[in-house]
């Protein structure tokens, strides 16, 4: 029940959020206000023998015309007119109490100035300063006609009442006015705070989107490069291509039947289809897409791969590729996997001018689900004060015009991406060495190996 009537006393059309907040209490207070002065004054008429005394008629008219008033600003906070309602209440409670103290006294408004705090701190905090003091000027008025009403009966002057009280109300006035200016400016730096942070988040927002943006770029730089350092093994297997496909014609011209006619047309369809399914897979690795996760057999795309990485190697570096008959399940995106195996080729391929081997191995996963790829080679290796160096950005020990110090880094930042790590570890010297990359579902891990397993 509690729950519900909360519930219902925010749910509001007020729009400023620091109004909103308040409405909630302020309703409370007004419901208060409406039915707690009535009953004190009934039990002040029933419960108490005491004589009526002067000036009390007063006061219980008074009491109940701001029982009307809070009842209507309660009204008028339902329906979403806040300030209206509080400057209203104040303006009317005001108006009334010099009224109230100028027809029956200071000493007659006894039971009614506990509630006059309340409007200061109202005033205070709902509104603002010069509400406060408006409403504290509004009380000194009224004391001062109260002591007038008392002099008027008595014919003598007591000042010491009302000065005291209207000391009394100017120290809640200050603490109230202390209190709110703290609370005001901390909400205002707190505002600022916000502000300051959500043009933070916003630049920081299209920094990301840039970087994504940056880096969807490069990896398609990338992949073009790729097939850049492909083209002359594609070109020898085209040239292949069109050589058997001419041996064909050539052979069509002198066919004497249809069953070699038939012969030929079946080998130039062969040849073709081969010629279409090169040029296919170029397409796809090299178009410019955005990033698919999928899950998919690393052992078969690896196998898909092996043309390609054998025109990446070029004739004289000898690709050994060993893969388990079981699948090896990973997350990635496939073209992305395949950037990263051509850029570690890519490497190897620079690594051994005169020629080696490069090895490719895929293992099964383990009991904990890590599936294990390693690519080696016999390269020259990486010198031990450029090692941590090796995955930068823009880091290479190329000649100018030869290399970017994109390839490693990129297979770095696609590992990770995927929530892996990348190590090295290499050296110069060794008979021979290469690249490691661990890869889960979700993880990965490269490293570089001193020697051949």
């Amino acid at each position: 029940m509690v729950k519900k009537l909360v519930v219902w006393l925010r749910r509001t059309s007020i729009k400023d959020p620091v109004d909103r907040r308040n409405a909630p209490m302020l309703q409370v207070v007004l419901l208060m206000l409406g039915t707690l002065p009535p009953l004190m004054w009934l039990y002040r008429i029933v419960a108490l023998d005491v004589p009526w005394r002067p000036g009390e008629t007063v006061g219980l008219v008074t009491s109940l015309l701001i029982c009307a008033v809070a009842f209507f600003c309660f009204a008028l906070i339902r329906h979403g007119r806040f300030q209206w309602a509080v400057r209203q209440l104040l303006v009317v409670v005001a108006v009334i109490l010099v009224i109230a103290y100028a027809g029956s006294g200071v000493v007659a408004q006894t039971y009614e100035q506990p509630l006059h705090v309340m409007w200061l701190f109202i005033a205070g905090t709902m509104v603002g300063r010069r509400a406060l003091w408006g409403m504290y000027g509004a009380l000194l008025v009224a004391l001062m006609a109260g002591m007038l009403a008392d002099a008027q009966r008595t014919g003598e002057y007591y000042f010491g009442d009302p000065v005291a009280r209207g000391v009394m109300f100017l120290l809640i006035a200050i603490v109230v006015d202390r209190t709110v200016a703290a609370m005001r400016s901390s909400l205002e730096e707190a505002v600022q705070q916000g502000l300051e942070l959500s043009l933070a988040n916003q630049r920081l927002k299209t920094e990301i989107a840039a970087r994504e943006q940056a880096q969807e770029q490069l990896i398609h730089a990338q992949k073009v490069e790729a097939v850049g350092r492909m083209a002359s093994g594609i070109a020898h297997d085209f040239n292949h291509l069109l050589t058997l496909i001419l041996g064909y014609v050539e052979r069509g011209k002198h066919a004497t039947g249809t069953s070699e006619t038939r012969d030929i047309l079946t080998g130039v369809e062969s040849a073709a289809r081969r010629a279409t399914a090169i040029t296919h897979k170029l397409l796809h690795f090299s178009r410019q897409d955005t990033t698919r996760v999928e899950r998919f057999d690393a052992g078969e795309a690896l196998l898909e791969m092996k043309p390609m990485l054998r025109q990446t190697l070029g004739a004289g570096i000898t690709l050994d590729m060993h893969t388990p008959d079981t699948p090896c399940m990973i997350r990635f995106d496939r073209a992305e996997f395949a950037l990263v195996i051509l850029n570690v080729t890519a490497n190897a391929a620079d690594a051994m001018p005169d020629g080696g081997r490069f090895r490719i191995t895929l293992r099964a996963p383990s009991p904990g689900g890590m599936i294990e790829i390693e690519l080696l080679d016999s390269g020259h290796g990486v010198p031990p004060e450029i090692r941590d160096r090796v995955f930068t950005p823009f880091f290479t020990t190329k000649p100018d015009g030869q290399g970017t110090g994109l390839g490693l880094a990129i297979v770095h930042d696609l590992i990770v991406s995927a929530n892996g790590s990348a190590e090295l570890d290499s050296g110069p010297g060794a008979p021979v060495s290469g690249y490691a990359w661990r890869a889960t579902n979700c993880r990965g891990r490269e490293r570089q190996r001193r020697r051949w397993p």
